[in-house]
């Protein structure tokens, strides 16, 4: 008979317990970092010729400079005591080019950033722990101590799990959000109108920006389109010609081939305002853009579209096609669900939520910061550029504009997005509530709403989500636990996925 207590006492170690913050905030460095300076690629300053190329980044580890000038490596253990915060200079390789000439590259300090303890760039990792404790703890002769033995020597509880930062002394989780899933078409059904309408609904998100884009069935079938930075809804065909796709033709077969979707689809093609690619451009830029000139509505025009509407597919020209196939299933899944064909989604099943851990909510505020060092760079190489200064980065970056921007939010919670509460303080009350707290599932859905059907138990959270573990009150069903043997998957490259689809015969969009 199989004793399931051996698989107990090798799963729940202190390692795994909280080994998907662990996991995530270690992906957030090799990738995440590099990810947000590769989405802005250069600084384009307001002079000819002249700008900014960002290389690589890098993160060091935990340092305290003390007051004579010394650097030091910082342990978790002193930063609470002399209320530090735990946290690691960003390196940024730069090169300036000053009217088409490139100068040398450099490698400047950005800023810091909060360390996650017994993550990878950690002191407390094994690769670090012996420097540090030579430096900090004067300790020789390491190699003979276990590692355990070396935690107890750093000021450490070996059983402590990590997971967490240290901000200002005090011990703060980044508590994993729960959220629709994104760049996926959910359908559902709201009243309208007096009746019941079909909605094919999208959250296209790309490199921090998120857009609702909503199909909807309105009267005598005629599918309408929202998305941002339209004023108004506005009719699908229209949009399809815009997109490139103009033939009556090819719009209806580019959503179904099914006969009856067809014959609504042929609704839309009779009642379409639009009937070329250059008038549909033109439509769209009296809405973007009304009074203006039409060389300056049809560019606007262009823009929305290439920029709002799904810019999870891309941001460019070569994307519209991809665009409107899309937007043709969106479609075609709004008829099929009006005429019984298929079901609407659930927005409680698990399939349908993704979850935000550390290392994403990480990348949020970093990107955000980022941005905000760009600006300040900007405005400081223009300002010496026209006083005749040497445009050099390491002069230019001014590391607490970024540093401000990541340690604010860590230290109050108050996140980008206008969420709170992201950040909290460690419940240190025993051993079991610190796990519970690095292992918390908030939703975000509004806790004075009842919500009835979100706050129950939902078959697809089983072995996910524990179902004892939740505060009752207003918060009951919100906030949630993972359950003792649950994994978080961090998902997969895209390019390795769609080339292994090419592999299987599948032809592209684009036909390249």
């Amino acid at each position: 008979m199989l004793d399931t207590r051996v698989l107990a006492r090798a799963y729940f170690t202190h390692e795994r317990l909280v080994k998907h913050q662990i996991d995530s905030f270690n992906r957030f460095i090799d990738e995440g970092l590099q990810r947000v300076i590769d989405e802005q690629g250069v600084i384009e300053l307001d002079i000819p010729d002249t700008y900014v190329e960002l290389g690589r980044i890098r993160v060091g580890t935990p340092l305290i400079k003390e007051a004579e000038g010394t650097v030091m490596p910082l342990l978790p253990a002193d930063a609470r005591l002399r209320n530090l915060s735990y946290a690691a200079p960003i390196y940024l390789e730069c090169t300036v080019y000053d009217e088409g000439k490139p100068l040398e590259t450099e490698i400047v300090q950005i800023g810091m950033l909060p360390v996650m303890v017994k993550s990878k760039i950690c002191n407390l990792n094994p690769a670090f722990i012996d420097m540090a404790l030579e430096k900090v703890r004067k300790v020789n002769n390491l190699h003979s101590l276990s590692y355990e033995e070396k935690l107890c020597i750093a000021g450490e509880d070996p059983y402590d799990p990590g997971g967490y930062f240290i901000i200002n002394g005090t011990e703060r989780a980044l508590v994993t959000l729960e959220d629709l899933s994104p760049n996926k078409i959910l359908l559902e059904r709201e009243e309208k109108y007096g009746e019941m309408v079909e909605l094919a609904k999208c959250f296209s998100q790309r490199a921090g920006y998120r857009a609702l884009i909503v199909v909807e069935r309105g009267r005598n079938n005629i599918l309408e389109v929202t998305f941002p930075q339209l004023p108004k809804p506005i009719k699908f065909v229209t949009l399809m010609r815009a997109l490139g796709v103009e033939t009556d033709q090819e719009i209806v077969e580019m959503v179904s081939t099914n006969p009856e979707i067809m014959k609504y689809m042929l609704q839309n093609v009779e009642d379409a305002e639009v009937s070329s690619y250059e008038e549909a451009i033109e439509y769209i830029g009296r809405r973007v853009a009304p009074g203006q000139s039409r060389e300056y509505r049809n560019q606007r025009a262009e823009q929305v579209i290439d920029q709002y509407f799904l810019p999870h597919l891309g941001t460019d020209k070569d994307s519209r096609r991809a665009k409107a196939f899309f937007l043709a299933r969106m479609a075609e899944a709004v008829f099929e669900l009006y005429l019984g064909m298929r079901r609407e989604d659930d927005k409680d099943h698990y399939a349908n939520k993704r979850l935000k851990l550390a290392g994403d909510l990480m990348e949020e505020i970093f990107r955000v910061a980022f941005l905000r060092l760009i600006k300040d760079v900007k405005y400081q190489l223009e300002r010496a550029k026209i006083r005749g200064r040497p445009l050099k980065m390491s002069t230019a970056v001014r590391s607490d504009v970024l540093t401000d921007r990541i340690m604010h939010p860590m230290a109050t919670g108050n996140w980008v997005g206008g969420r709170t509460g992201v950040s909290q303080l460690i419940d240190r009350h025993n051993y079991i509530s610190v796990l519970s707290h690095l292992r918390r599932v908030v939703s975000p859905l509004s806790r004075s709403q009842p919500h009835f059907e979100a706050r129950d138990l939902h078959p697809t959270q089983w072995g996910r989500i524990c179902p004892s573990e939740t505060p009752e009150g207003p918060n009951c069903g919100l906030v949630k636990n993972f359950a003792e043997y649950a994994e978080v998957s961090v998902g997969a490259d895209e390019e390795e996925i769609k080339r292994t689809i090419f592999k299987l015969g599948v032809v592209p969009i684009r036909g390249e």
